[in-house]
């Protein structure tokens, strides 16, 4: 098994993606995003996931991260997608969703060649990880994080989106405490 793009170096931090299957908009509503940050929180406290930036895109989530503590990187992950698929899942049939069917039908479509018994599948499989090797590389991703919803053009400026770790590096009340790298505190 090939273990580019996978952290097995629990020592070391990495960049992050988890996709949503079909890079579908699930976290278009404020309970999803909502949802995700009490999961990172979780991860944080309970599974010591050090996480120094993050952005929360419709169809997807960026981190630089580190597990800690001893719990495997892959386990950390395994069980944040686990539970975030449950409760998103919940969310659509619990709250009002005007694409409620079209997601259900969506999510337990793609769970139709898996050997395993499954009946929705939020969360492509896997994730990508790149681990940060350099000063350079690492502030190459914090800035493609950052940048995100401006690119998308969500927000005029990385701070102003909520759901994202610029408004922890421009000093702003943030959703999600992380561990701010002291060279770029002057960039924003």
């Amino acid at each position: 098994m090939s273990t580019k793009y996978k952290a097995v170096n629990n020592d070391n931090a990495y960049f992050i993606t988890i996709t949503t299957v079909a890079w579908v908009d699930v976290f278009t509503r404020l309970s999803q995003r909502e949802t995700i940050i009490e999961a990172l929180k979780y991860c944080q406290a309970q599974k010591g996931l050090e996480i120094y930036a993050y952005v929360i895109m419709p169809s997807h989530i960026h981190l630089i991260c580190r597990a800690t503590g001893g719990i495997a990187f892959s386990d950390v992950m395994r069980d944040f997608k686990k539970f975030t698929s449950k409760k998103i899942i919940s969310l659509i049939k619990e709250e009002p969703e005007s694409r409620r069917e079209w997601l259900l039908d969506l999510f337990k479509s793609v769970c139709l060649h898996l050997k395993r018994e499954q009946s929705y599948k939020v969360w492509q499989d896997g994730y990508h990880a790149e681990e940060l090797f350099s000063d350079k590389f690492t502030y190459q991703k914090l800035n493609y994080i950052h940048q995100n919803p401006v690119v998308d053009r969500i927000v005029e400026r990385p701070e102003d989106y909520i759901f994202s770790s610029a408004r922890n590096y421009a000093g702003l009340e943030s959703v999600l405490d992380v561990i701010v790298l002291p060279a770029l505190l002057t960039e924003y």
